[in-house]
């Protein structure tokens, strides 16, 4: 423990796939010693998290010790928690909507969600973040705030309502990571990936693929080249997300180079390539491509997830039925981010009367894989 001495504090808020894929990434990674704390409402599932991370550390002989905190975010031992360890960075891994529910649980709810388009769920992925957020503002300020819900589009949105976030985990690192795999590349300069979380599927339109350009020359056939991963089940690939996510926050951590492509980076839509450089994000993108151009990009491929952040402000693009609409005027007119906490009771609402309506019969055996992202 005296190696651990002085080392980064990192916590993990979740107690889920991702949560348990991240963790047991940092196990193995050989960067520096770090100290990270798995946070969740359910303490055993917590523990759970930490012991397995910790007897990996421990045979991979890396200075990495985990430990568990059963609390919720909303209460004052989160905040005790976030003054007493002041960790350098906190990762969200926990949500509000569950990314598999349609495949679990399907109901008029997934079926609304599969018909206006992910975006709908934006305020409930929002919530936890959010509430991190705050308390970060409030109890530990020099925290980084990372996040790994709906980031392309919750991002935004923190960044309207003025709260802190660094930068988002997974969707476009994981298309990054895929391509760099058909090309057998590592994590490398020569490889930089502009991707939106509509790319973890195919988009309708073959014009809206995700782009990359290697060594400044644009990649033709991205589409074959994530093959592997479009066909490849939606928790497994939690495992390679969690490496991406590990990978970065050892090199915040520790302060050491890597290029990658995050979704979110400062609040921005959508996702980009950067590099971390002295525990910074910087935007790296390739030559020729302006901030604007890329950002304008990807709040246009970002309508096919149905929701759009601007300005301000949420517009759902989806077509959600005029039902729900009634109900929860916002879906259909958009809503100011100040107005964020009643949309999401509003939607809460919406969701606990859908759940008890069965699902079409076209959406109670959905394709395996078909998941959305978020953990």
């Amino acid at each position: 423990m005296e190696a651990l001495s002085g080392a980064p504090h990192l916590v993990v808020l979740g107690t889920g796939s991702l949560a348990r894929s991240v963790c047991c990434a940092l196990a193995g990674v050989r960067s520096g010693p770090l100290r990270v704390t798995v946070v969740g409402r359910d303490a055993r599932a917590a523990d759970e998290i930490a012991y397995l991370a910790g007897s990996g550390a421990l045979l991979s002989g890396t200075p990495v010790h985990f430990d568990a905190a059963g609390t919720d975010i909303g209460s004052r031992a989160f905040k005790e928690l976030l003054v007493r360890t002041s960790p350098r960075l906190l990762l969200v891994c926990a949500s509000s909507q569950s990314p598999w529910e349609r495949t679990r649980h399907p109901s008029g709810w997934t079926d609304l969600i599969a018909d206006a388009g992910f975006g709908l769920t934006l305020p409930l992925q929002a919530e936890i973040p959010v509430q991190v957020a705050r308390a970060i503002a409030d109890a530990a300020p020099d925290t980084l705030l990372i996040n790994a819900c709906f980031p392309d589009a919750v991002n935004p949105l923190l960044k309207a309502l003025d709260l802190p976030v660094l930068c988002g985990i997974g969707n476009a690192g994981l298309v990054t990571a895929s391509l760099g795999h058909a090309l057998g590349l590592g994590p490398t300069p020569r490889l930089k990936v502009l991707a939106h979380h509509v790319h973890l599927h195919a988009p309708a339109h073959p014009a809206d693929e995700a782009r990359a350009w290697l060594d400044g020359a644009p990649l033709p056939d991205v589409a074959a080249l994530l093959t592997r991963q479009r066909t490849t089940d939606r928790e497994r690939l939690n495992l390679l997300t969690g490496q991406t996510a590990a990978l970065l926050m050892a090199s915040l951590a520790h302060g050491f180079t890597l290029h990658t492509s995050l979704p979110g980076p400062h609040g921005l839509p959508g996702g980009y390539p950067v590099v971390t450089r002295d525990s910074t994000v910087m935007l790296d993108l390739p030559s020729g491509l302006t901030e604007q151009e890329a950002t304008e990009w990807n709040q246009r491929v970002g309508t096919g997830d149905g929701v759009t952040v601007h300005d301000g402000r949420v517009r759902f693009t989806g077509p959600p039925p005029a039902a729900v609409t009634a109900d929860v005027p916002a879906l259909a007119q958009g809503f100011a981010a100040s107005a964020l906490d009643e949309v999401q009771a509003e939607l809460k609402a919406v969701r606990d009367r859908l759940r008890r309506r069965a699902p079409r019969r076209d959406q109670q055996t959905p394709s395996p894989g078909l998941e959305e992202r978020c953990p």
